[in-house]
């Protein structure tokens, strides 16, 4: 009987050799798991002929490729970062892929009143649709969520002139702030937050500000178990504690900068976090 090699067995290999496994070692899985060899030889040797094109195509003509990113200046190891109207403890630090996990980037009274203000408008999570630009809801996202437009309120205002400050990125380079609810049980499974390239509705998307850039996730409460900002790449777990957050950027839309990233599930309590995106030029 012929085996039919599947996108699915083709997305395993790239992930596989992204992870940093040898071809040898990936054939061996493949024989181990019923392939015959001749067909597993030739599956693993188109697919990683086409990953590496597709990579040097990224690479050369991709926007966001290469890019300056936000950042923080951490040059001289500082405990604390001036973000303005705020000194933000720096708890952890990752040169690559570049994640800083922030102690007190909000108060209490901050996320007690980002909450209050997103309760009334909160809908199912949408993602974004790769195939139009557009959005549709995802089984693999299962929170409730909605969007406060950038500068709607004196609070936002506040907010997002910290973040801008902290990571040295213009206020108008950010898109509006997002509040998620994840009750027990809801997740969101591992993604990247770059649009990628190769989907057509990718060109639609970057005509509003270009790429992604960096996120920042600021968790408003802490559920009792659970609920974890996951970056399965590098074995990561970042906490939700109230009023912290987690920073990562990414300098061009690949897996290789190893930005995989999801919200574990929630297993005891709920959980709200507060996330914005930073794009390459001005948002609108």
């Amino acid at each position: 009987m012929s085996q039919t090699v599947t996108p699915e067995l083709r997305r395993w290999i790239v992930q596989q050799a992204v992870a940093g496994h040898t071809p040898e070692s990936v054939l061996d899985a493949m024989v181990n798991a019923g392939w015959t060899e001749d067909v597993a030889i030739a599956a693993l040797e188109r697919t990683l002929e086409q990953h590496l094109r597709e990579q040097a195509a990224v690479q050369k003509t991709a926007p966001g490729a290469g890019l300056r990113v936000p950042d923080l200046d951490l040059s001289r190891s500082p405990r604390q970062v001036d973000a303005g109207d705020r000194r933000v403890d720096v708890l952890a630090v990752l040169a690559q892929p570049r994640v800083v996990v922030l102690g007190n980037l909000l108060s209490a009274e901050e996320c007690d009143a980002l909450i209050a203000a997103a309760q009334p408008r909160m809908a199912r999570s949408l993602t974004v649709q790769t195939q139009t630009g557009g959005e549709e809801i995802n089984p693999d996202r299962t929170s409730s969520g909605m969007f406060f437009s950038r500068g709607e309120s004196e609070l936002i205002r506040c907010i997002e002139a910290r973040i801008a400050r902290l990571v040295n990125w213009p206020v108008e380079n950010g898109e509006g702030m997002q509040v998620l609810h994840y009750q027990p049980g809801a997740e969101y499974k591992p993604h990247y937050d770059y649009f990628d390239p190769a989907e057509p509705g990718t060109p639609t998307i970057l005509k509003r500000g270009g790429q992604r850039l960096g996120t920042v996730v600021m968790y408003l409460n802490e559920p009792a178990c659970g609920g974890g900002t996951t970056f399965p790449d590098i074995g990561l777990e970042v906490a939700p504690k109230r009023g912290h957050a987690v920073f990562f950027s990414y300098d061009r839309p690949s897996p290789a900068t190893r930005t995989l990233h999801g919200g574990a599930p929630v297993i005891e309590g709920d959980k709200w976090v507060a996330t914005k995106w930073l794009r390459e030029r001005v948002f609108e």
